[in-house]
């Protein structure tokens, strides 16, 4: 009986291993909204980091997050970082236009090991406002781990961008 048992085992650790080394562990998430209001307006909220913490999901996920902002807060170079209990990271834009949106480099900290994603947030015109579509892709160099969490990516993030997208949407269509 115990034999069968430790053969069950590693049939089962076996799978899980070599299925984790045929999965990618390429992520991507993507949530949009329709916003009552023009891509300027939008863009006063994400275009600005100064302006972040009142539509960031993140810090009402997590109160203990603290932000340090760089010298620079608006324009391609814009800079943040942040700690707290579920992780430190920083971020830095690399696209800027109060057109068409913002794409910025986000890295994710943890000790030694820095996980980079890009993110974008594209404003499309469309009719009564501006559609913004909110992305972060990236990749998880993690053995066995990656795979999986890459997979699980969309049910932990997406959650927080339909969230950041419901309150910048509030923000933006106030009188």
């Amino acid at each position: 009986m115990l034999k069968k048992f430790v053969i069950v085992v590693l049939v089962i650790v076996a799978l899980f291993v070599g299925l984790g080394l045929t999965l990618g562990s390429d992520f991507r998430v993507e949530r949009r909204a329709v916003i009552k209001a023009d891509a300027a307006r939008v863009h006063e909220h994400c275009g600005e980091l100064k302006n972040w913490p009142a539509w960031s999901p993140w810090i009402e996920a997590d109160p203990t997050i603290k932000t340090t902002l760089g010298d620079k807060t608006t324009g391609v170079g814009a800079h943040q970082s942040w700690t707290g209990k579920d992780g430190n990271g920083e971020l830095t834009f690399t696209k800027c236009d109060a057109a068409s949106g913002i794409q910025y480099d986000m890295v994710f900290i943890d000790g030694e090991r820095r996980s980079p994603s890009v993110c974008v947030m594209n404003y499309k015109p469309v009719d009564g406002g501006t559609e913004v579509i909110w992305v972060i892709e990236g990749k998880l160099d993690m053995p066995l781990v990656g795979p999986y969490l890459a997979l699980a990516f969309d049910g932990m993030v997406g959650p927080s961008f339909e969230r950041g997208l419901e309150k910048l949407k509030g923000l933006c269509e106030k009188g």
